[in-house]
């Protein structure tokens, strides 16, 4: 209707056989008027049926085709031989003339449309007419119409006039131009009252487009008649006869309802006509069947093809109509099939009456959700695709009210397993359309057995031929396999008067649990309604205009579609959240419960210790829906550890559910203890997407999903029309929700040409919105600082603060709550209510385009590239899947060349189009490549980057897509992903404006820069859209084919080169060239999960560039192993993955690297210099075995060794850097490095003292808390060796009441220690201050992932913030070096700097001078406090084996034993440690009352048993005891409790019983039968030494019984050194000697005991 003003003429076909001959109407008289020509149909009751159509042959077509006007029409062509101009500009003097010039074509049109369907009629014998009527010759009442509803409204007329009724229906095709005399000529002159029919709606009109016509036509030509009109069948919606009779009623009213609507239920403006009960107007003989199937089960394809086999290869008529979910592949189909012996004129869904002969139900979780049987007829067949097959199994699972609709119906009833069948012959389990279908063809009887099987087979071949023989077969199979598996159920009478049990009680609500949410008003109307297609009867008042609805509704549907689904191994685990980033549907998610949350979870809850810091006192468990998930198995591929498993769906169902819904609902979002920005953190995240209906599998899902984890609380989506609008903003079913603040993605959809300009107005809206809210609050301020205008303090300063940071989103949303509730409570001034009304813009929105690449690269092309030139702030994610995937997989501009699409068929010719090198020619643009599963990191750190960017971004993501037909099926995503990388078919860059001028490659970063080609031959050959083309057609594929390999090859060098600096760039070329490369360089290697060993390199790399060295920096897999003996020095940074594992980016090169070390000489690398840095976990058995690895490999192949491999250690406090800081100086020295520039690098952050005057200064902090601590109390502090001991030992206790904190056996308490006075005093004094001053602290380039208090007073800083009674590390020295002025102090400094000051340096180390006497032994040396700020570290918590149990001390109890840490340096003078002076000196809380603290707990490393009924081994040294004091209590109030308890024993060495803290108690406890055995080590005790490990030897047949005989753990904690190997060589040795074993076997033993978590180190 939107064309009527065009000048096209319309044409209107009713079915498809009037498609096939309008068609050839409309082109014949398009060509005889000159007029162009519009011919259109229904949408999905026309274009997506299936029905009998007779084809014209195009021979016959010929023969009327008037070859004149082709011709004429051919020469109005634009052509040099005979040129023209069209088109051109016409001022006001002669447009009006030139467009009236062409009405007498627009007059002639009717006449021409008539002769050329008559002559149509000629050579087909079917008659048409502009205007046909149907109906009783003296009709008083007539319905005019158009479309597919006229057959309909045939049927009607039929009926009626069999009742006496005087009725007929007047048919337009011919809409435009209308016709007045060909309508009048039709419509017999005894009809008095008209309907008219629009299947349209246009709002603000008096009248709809055919209706208004004919008024106009009636009133033209001086008839008057009742004429009324009304709308019908919008969206699809139903028009069956019963719908046709209202409107025939509804004229015989004395005042007929005019603007009706028809079918719906308007209980608003009353506009609906009453609609009576189904009218049957079935023709005799007619066999009808409904199929209730799921996207991409094969259903709809089947009965399409079966509708094709009785329609052409047999003597009956066929009609298949098919309706669809909103939702993608996994939604619920429906399919209507008719077949009988007379054209078929039904164009409307099968109905009560008679009913369906045939009902199948393709899925189980239909049995409580669809009323199936509502449509069927009595006596007819109901066929269940389910494994039950007994009338018990089948009460069990078979919701009463089915039962009893099948006893009254008296249906035959018939089960069959076809996910088994379709599995026992090859296919996937989902696959069941064959099965089906043969068992439609064996109950139906429509073909004889033999025709149908041959018929079933050929269509099989049309349908697969393409693929594989493979699948071919396995088809054919499982027809045969059909009839052997169907089972005919003989039900009991009793199901008449059929009753709930508890089994199929659970049937209509599976997923209930009593930890699930309420379903809320919204979604229980229309989610439930749409998920269940009931939603047709929702009257409208339930909507709200406009089409807005609240978010949130999937989380609801549980659709229950897998037929397995994954488990979680927890003691596998290494907690990295790769399987929840990768999950399609968010339904694998990772939860942190405290301890309140896992004494409160269900039975069988699996969770175990959260892994780092930040998740100290915390349980880690992966959760995962079973009522959600899709069984795609994309979780199991992507887990590195093999920790997920795939388990039938029944089993998770039964076992999971309860704990899923528990984590879901009563699990506290934990999402402020990692940075979101990173890929483990960002998991912690909760998803604002979830549970959509994509397909099972879906690549575009996780990159969504994973943006509103980073994202969503902010983001505003502009969605591109396809595959994401589907599963994204199919009505009532929203995936996206709000988070616990309220707060949530907004989106809205538009269309394919205009969405990135329907984006960039969202923005240009939001931006201009947020300007005024700052020139408010700007204006608010003015007022009150003049004192005009009063508001409270404290919003005035958080008003300011806000314009401080007004940039930076994560700053502003943690103001925007205080300020909206100070702005609620503030009158409603002027001033403030403006504020007030933009106070939803506190918050900068996040604005995203998002659409696939039909959008992108095709249609909304033109706007994209223009988003891009306007340089506004907005982000751009293209969803690449390489084709139109919505819509069935055509061909796109993304399309590969070589690739079989729709429309391209013989594979598609071009090349695909290179979207990021267009995107980055605009260089004002952020551009990224990204593909999840290759590279998760580079994916999270592209998203970061393009949002941070303050203008346009685009971000192309490689999304896999089910069409592309991979051979590993829905689980091949992760797979696809990584080989596409890996063959250099998909790119990974990025390119940062920010950075451009700035970085050697100009802001371009190639993240992935070695490519295999034989990775490419495999990716090719495991997707059918490539090998389909080489089944058909081997060489035009190989031809297409290669050229794609050579097209992607040839930008990927270009890509290597632009990444590339200039010397790189030259040595490169001239490799290239075959010249000799000279020069020394460093090449720095990486192998990395996370990207912390990439940013240790890349340091490193940019270090060596400070300093004026040569250095390159790659990924491990982006070297060849061929090359290595070429680089000069190398250096390797390797992080550790899971058990040992190598990292993502190394795995490849080790792969190599292994074949390579077979047969690699010994002196391959005699001429290269290497050193490796390991980046790992001492808590994991294989402490950074991968650097190990590689170490090993550049020593086997005779590199020059120059640094003892690097150990860094995420135990550590500051993780890695604790090692790094120590190893780099040398590491710079053994290389012979350069020194660096000889000047200080500007301070991150500027430091002002402010006046006392200054408003800044007011904001001052009285209090400091170190991020991630708690507020506790120390209670309780009492030596627990004897007054005047040489040692002091003490036990502390902690009220943890109010904190949140909780703790579990092995954690450690975390206590934040201040500075002394002493060393603070040192400090001021050495930078002229006297401590009062106040600091205004800004950051200027930081990097700090915490951020400095802004105002705070300086004896706080240096006391609370700083460590500076730490130790320095050698940068430390650099920076006082470049400081001092002095030249003696200068020239010492120096010296220790050097290589040759090494020795020195290490005596400065070893007299641990602190960073405050360092201070004040080189006074020449004016640090800046900026300065101070970059090169002194704050203050770490110190940890402590927490000594008690919270099973019997109770949560908020917490205790310690610590030693004071005391020491005599080499000039004499005594020292203590910063904490255990602070803890011993500083804190008497007997004397003070409880003494408040920050703090925090650590998780351990260790783990504790499952069952109290392990035994355990406890290896204590010193205040080692403090965790086994943990371990006991635990087990004796277990044993309290009535639990079953193992043995346990204490082996405890100290140097004399004084220091045996806790002696009295555990003696009793082994009273009790808690503690079987205590062996003593007190090494000063007796004349010999006498150490913990002699007695593991004398008690050898003790640990061996505990650790072997029956399973025990071991836990050894205490000082290191050779401690941990002696005690683990003789449990060894216990095992060889007491169970007679070999060495070889007993050391696999105490390994599996370490993998597995039973020997344990602390």
């Amino acid at each position: 209707m939107a064309v009527r003003s065009t000048g096209c003429a319309l044409l209107n076909a009713h079915n498809p056989q009037e498609v096939m001959d309008l068609g050839l109407v409309a082109h014949l008289a398009s060509l005889r008027s000159s007029v162009p020509f519009v011919h259109f149909f229904d949408g999905t009751r026309t274009s997506g049926v299936i029905e009998c159509v007779k084809p014209i042959p195009y021979t016959t077509m010929k023969s009327i085709v008037p070859w004149e006007e082709l011709d004429a029409f051919r020469q109005r062509g634009l052509n040099p031989q005979h040129p023209i101009m069209r088109g051109m500009g016409q001022d006001p003097q002669i447009y009006y003339q030139s467009a009236v010039s062409a009405n007498k074509y627009y007059d002639a049109v009717p006449a021409i449309v008539q002769d050329v369907m008559d002559q149509v009629a000629v050579i087909t014998g079917r008659q048409y007419k502009l205007f046909e009527y149907y109906g009783a010759p003296d009709a008083d009442r007539a319905v005019v119409i158009m479309g597919s509803a006229a057959k309909t409204a045939e049927e009607t007329v039929d009926y009626l006039r069999a009742k006496g009724e005087k009725v007929g229906v007047l048919k337009v095709r011919l809409f435009r131009p209308f016709s007045t005399e060909h309508f009048l000529a039709e419509l017999p002159e005894s009809v008095k009252a008209i309907a008219v029919l629009d299947r349209t709606k246009e709002d603000l009109a008096p009248s709809l487009p055919l209706h208004a016509d004919v008024l106009t036509a009636l009133s033209e030509s001086g008839v008057y008649k009742t004429v009324v009109g009304g709308n019908y069948g919008l969206g699809s919606k139903e028009f069956a006869p019963k719908h046709c009779k209202a409107v025939f009623d509804n004229l015989m009213e004395k005042v007929p309802k005019n603007r009706y609507t028809l079918g719906i239920n308007d209980d608003v403006t009353h506009s609906s006509l009453p609609v009576g009960p189904t009218i049957n107007c079935i023709d005799e003989g007619m066999t009808q069947a409904i199929f209730f199937g799921l996207g991409s089960d094969g259903t709809v394809g089947a009965n399409k093809a079966a509708a094709a086999i009785i329609g052409e290869r047999t003597e009956f008529y066929s009609q298949g109509h098919f309706n669809y979910s909103s939702q993608k592949a996994g939604a619920s189909t429906v399919s209507h099939l008719r077949f009988g012996p007379k054209p078929i004129r039904s164009e409307y869904e099968i109905e009560d009456s008679p009913g369906a002969d045939y009902v199948a139900c393709h899925h189980t979780s239909f049995l409580g959700k669809f009323d199936m049987l509502s449509k069927a007829q009595e006596g007819g067949v109901f066929v269940v695709n389910c494994p039950w097959k007994s009338i018990e199994d089948l009460e069990k699972q078979f919701p009463a009210k089915l039962r009893r609709a099948i006893a009254e119906k008296k249906v035959d009833l018939y089960t069959i397993d076809a996910h088994a069948v379709a599995t026992s012959v090859g296919l996937p389990a989902k696959r069941i359309n064959q099965v089906m279908q043969a068992t439609f063809f064996n109950l139906s009887n429509i073909l004889p057995p033999e025709d149908a099987k041959a018929q079933l087979e050929a269509a099989i071949d049309r349908m697969y031929g393409k693929k594989s023989p493979d699948i071919v077969r396995s088809n054919k199979a499982a027809l045969a396999a059909a009839a052997e598996n169907l089972n005919k159920i003989d039900y009991p009478a009793s199901w008449l008067t059929a009753e709930e049990n508890e089994f199929s009680a659970k049937v209509a609500h599976p997923s209930a649990s009593q930890y699930s949410a309420p379903i809320d008003e919204f979604s229980s109307t229309f989610l439930k309604g749409i998920d269940s297609r009931t939603a047709d009867s929702l009257p409208v008042s339930a909507f709200s205009p406009g089409g807005e609805t609240p978010i949130g509704q999937s989380a609801f549907q549980k659709r229950a579609l897998a037929e397995e689904v994954p488990v979680w191994i927890p003691d596998k685990c290494t907690q990295c959240n790769l399987c929840s980033v990768v999950c399609p549907h968010a339904v694998v998610r990772p939860f942190l419960l405290d301890k309140k949350e896992m004494e409160t979870a269900p039975a069988g809850y699996n969770a175990r210790k959260a892994k780092g810091g930040e998740l100290g006192g915390l349980n880690y468990t992966i959760q995962l829906a079973p009522f959600d998930c899709t069984g795609c198995a994309v979780c199991v591929e992507m887990c590195p550890d093999d920790a997920l498993v795939m388990e039938p769906q029944k089993y998770s169902q039964d076992t999971f559910n309860e704990h899923w819904e528990f984590s879901l609902n009563h699990v506290s979002i934990k999402d402020n203890l990692m940075d979101k920005n990173t890929v483990k953190g960002s998991q912690f995240q909760d998803p604002l997407m979830e549970f959509s209906g994509a397909c099972s599998g879906c690549g575009e899902t996780p990159y969504v999903k994973l943006l509103t984890q980073m994202f969503g609380d902010r983001m505003v989506i502009a969605n591109s029309s396809g595959c994401s609008s589907v599963w994204g903003g199919s009505y009532g079913l929203s995936p996206f929700k709000k988070n616990r603040h309220g707060q949530g993605p907004a989106w809205a959809r538009s269309l394919f040409e205009d969405t990135a300009e329907y984006g960039l107005g969202m923005a240009l809206g939001s931006q201009q919105r947020r300007e005024r809210l700052i020139e408010d609050v700007k204006e608010l301020i003015e007022e009150v600082d003049s004192g005009s205008l009063v508001v409270s303090g404290e919003l005035q300063v958080l008003l300011q603060r806000w314009l401080d940071v007004v940039d930076d989103a994560d700053k502003c949303s943690v103001l925007q709550p205080e300020i909206k509730r100070l702005l609620a409570a503030e009158s409603d001034g002027p001033e403030v209510q403006a504020v007030k009304r933009g106070s939803d813009m506190f918050v900068a929105p996040s604005h995203w385009i998002i659409g696939g690449d039909g959008w992108a690269y095709d249609i909304g092309f033109g706007g994209l590239d223009h988003v891009l030139a306007t340089g506004q702030n907005i982000n751009i994610l293209v969803l690449d899947t390489e084709g139109y995937s919505n819509t069935g997989a055509q061909v796109s501009k993304a399309t590969p060349q070589g690739a079989t699409m729709k429309m391209a068929a013989g594979g598609q010719k071009s090349k695909k189009k290179d979207l990021g090198a267009i995107a980055m020619m605009h260089e004002n643009a952020y551009v990224a490549s990204v593909s999840l599963a290759a590279d998760v990191n580079q994916t999270v750190r592209a998203f970061k980057e393009a949002e941070a960017w303050n203008g346009p971004s685009i971000i192309i993501a490689y999304a896999t897509c089910v069409d592309w037909g991979h051979r590993h099926g829905d689980k091949a995503m992760v797979l696809q992903q990584v080989q596409a990388v890996e063959s250099g078919y998909w790119p990974l860059y990025r390119y940062n404006p920010a950075d451009a001028g700035k970085t050697e490659s100009n802001g371009f970063e190639l993240d992935h820069k070695r490519v295999d080609e034989k990775t490419m031959e495999s990716f090719v050959q495991n997707e059918n859209r490539f090998t389909s083309l080489q089944r058909s057609s081997p060489e035009h594929a190989k031809m297409l084919q290669d050229g794609m390999k050579q097209t992607f090859n040839a930008r990927h060098e270009q890509r290597k080169r632009r990444a590339m600096g200039d010397e790189d760039l030259l040595e490169y070329l001239k490799k290239q060239m075959g010249e000799q490369v000279t020069g020394e360089r460093v090449t720095v290697l990486y192998g990395t999960d996370t990207g912390n060993a990439e940013m240790v390199a890349k340091n490193f790399q940019f270090e060596m560039k400070r300093r004026g060295m040569k250095a390159k920096c790659l990924s491990l897999n982006d070297v060849s192993i061929g090359d290595l003996a070429e680089e000069s020095k190398i250096l390797a940074i390797v992080a550790t993955a899971g058990q040992g594992e190598m990292p993502k980016s190394a795995v490849k090169f080790w792969q190599d690297m292994e074949t390579f070390l077979e047969t690699a000489p010994a002196d391959f690398l005699k001429d290269t210099k290497f050193a490796v840095f390991g980046m790992g976990d001492s808590s994991y058995v294989f402490f950074n075995e991968a650097a190990r690895k590689i170490d090993e490999a550049f020593e086997k192949l005779g590199g020059e060794r120059v640094m003892q491999m690097g150990m860094g250690d995420d135990q550590h406090p500051a993780r890695f850097d604790t090692e790094l800081e120590e190893w780099s100086p040398d590491y710079y020295d053994n290389i012979e490095a350069p020194e660096p520039p000889q000047e200080l690098s500007p301070p991150s952050h500027l430091v002002e003292i402010l006046s006392p005057e200054d408003a800044k200064a007011s904001k001052v902090i009285t209090s400091y808390e170190p991020a991630g601590s708690k507020a506790v109390k120390m209670s309780v502090k009492r030596s627990t060796v004897p007054e005047g001991y040489e040692r002091a030992i003490d036990h502390f206790e902690f009220d943890l009441t109010g904190s949140g904190l909780s703790y579990d056996q092995g954690d450690s308490l975390g206590l934040w220690p201040s500075n002394s006075k002493e060393q603070v005093d040192i400090c001021l004094k050495a930078l002229g201050l006297n401590g009062d001053e106040v600091l205004n602290i800004q950051p200027i380039d930081s990097n700090r992932s915490v951020p400095l208090p802004e105002v705070i007073p300086a004896r706080m800083l240096f006391t609370e913030v700083l460590d500076i009674a730490g130790w320095p590390k050698r940068r430390y020295y650099e920076m006082l070096k470049l400081s001092a002025t002095d030249p003696k102090e200068k020239e010492e400094l120096q010296h220790l700097c050097t290589k040759e000051g090494k020795a020195d340096y290490q005596a400065y180390t070893a007299e641990s001078y602190t960073y405050a006497e360092l201070l004040q032994k080189f006074p020449s040396a004016k640090v800046s406090i900026g300065n101070l700020l970059d090169y002194v570290p704050d203050i770490k918590p110190r940890l402590y084996s927490i000594a008690s149990s919270s099973r019997m001390r109770g949560d908020d109890e917490c205790h310690l034993c610590i030693i004071k840490n005391e020491w005599t340096a080499t000039s004499g003078r005594e020292l203590v440690g910063l904490s255990t002076r602070w803890l011993s000196d500083d804190l008497h809380p007997g004397n003070e009352g409880p003494i408040p603290l920050r703090a925090c707990v650590h998780p351990s490393a260790v783990t504790m048993p499952e069952t109290h009924k392990t035994p355990i081994v406890m290896v204590a040294l010193g205040t080692g005891i403090a965790p086994m004091r943990a371990f006991i209590e635990e087990r004796a109030a277990a044993k309290k409790d009535g639990e079953e308890c193992g043995d346990m024993a204490l082996f405890f060495g100290a140097r004399n019983r004084q220091e045996y803290s806790y002696e009295a108690e555990f003696d009793q406890y082994q009273k009790d039968g808690v503690l079987q055995n205590i062996v003593l080590a007190l090494s000063r005790e007796q004349k010999e030494k006498i150490y913990v490990t002699h007695r593991l030897k004398q008690e050898k047949q003790l640990v061996f019984d505990l650790i072997h005989e029956k399973h025990g753990n071991l836990y050894l904690c205490g000082p290191g050194g050779n401690v941990p190997p002696q005690v683990r060589q003789a449990v060894v040795d216990a095992i060889k000697d007491c169970g007679g074993h070999t060495e070889e076997y007993a050391e696999k033993y105490v390994q599996e005991m370490q993998i597995n978590g039973r020997y344990n180190v602390e």
